[in-house]
């Protein structure tokens, strides 16, 4: 799993050095197919139930699983884009929100807040702990700014399968759910809106948006609980 995370974070840092105005997402995507091809390793997206691309391209108000399309970013535009690969029988999945160009300083504020209930939620992915605390953590660092956490979509257990047991919500009481162990593998995901929480999934059967057609971000890691506490497997190394 460190190998399929590792080679995850590196192709999103190849993604994230191309978003600029004027590339469209189906670039981006293409380019992610080709990476994998080069790793010879298969994209975890495409042909899961159904979804038709390699990466998921969310701008905007664009939650999660956009589709994407050859309409070119634009300076100010945030864009979220989710990917995941399967080698040698393990998944990576990981997922950032990228400014197009310069982007207001309210929008900058939504990302770093995603970023660190991120964090937050990783840094309580200890043994012995309990699931719950990882949701708890996530919330009372979104909510303490303002922001909303999406209660639809939530991080999942991960390994031989993309999304296996248990399910991660963003929200929650700390203290409840199972315990955690050494060795359990999560993906940790916040998605955060700067108005209200509600999403809608569109007519493609995937895509879905913000009800306010306000701005959300997300962030997610493939993490390992360890006996020296929370391992982010999708990371480059350094």
């Amino acid at each position: 799993m460190r190998t399929a995370g590792r080679m995850v974070a590196e192709i999103l840092q190849i993604l994230r050095e191309q978003v600029r105005p004027g590339v469209t997402t189906f670039e981006l995507d293409q380019l992610a197919e080709e990476q994998c091809q080069k790793r010879k390793a298969r994209p975890a997206f495409k042909g899961y139930g159904g979804f038709p691309y390699t990466i998921c391209a969310s701008p905007n108000d664009r939650v999660v699983h956009g589709f994407p399309n050859q309409q070119p970013l634009v300076e100010g535009d945030i864009i979220s884009i989710d990917f995941g690969l399967i080698i040698d029988g393990f998944y990576g999945d990981s997922a950032i929100t990228v400014p197009v160009g310069r982007i207001a300083p309210k929008t900058e504020e939504l990302l770093k807040v995603t970023q660190d209930s991120l964090a937050c939620g990783i840094a309580k992915a200890v043994h012995g702990g309990h699931l719950s605390d990882i949701s708890h953590a996530v919330q009372t660092r979104v909510e303490a700014d303002g922001y909303s956490v999406v209660r639809e979509f939530v991080g999942h257990g991960i390994g031989r399968q993309l999304h296996e047991d248990p399910q991660i919500p963003n929200y929650g009481i700390a203290g409840r759910g199972p315990k955690l162990k050494v060795g359990m593998t999560f993906a940790i995901e916040p998605m955060v809106n700067v108005g209200d929480p509600g999403v809608k999934v569109l007519n493609d059967g995937w895509t879905a948006v913000t009800v306010d057609g306000q701005l959300s971000a997300h962030f997610e890691h493939t993490i390992a609980v360890t006996d020296n506490g929370p391992e982010i497997l999708t990371c480059v190394e350094s």
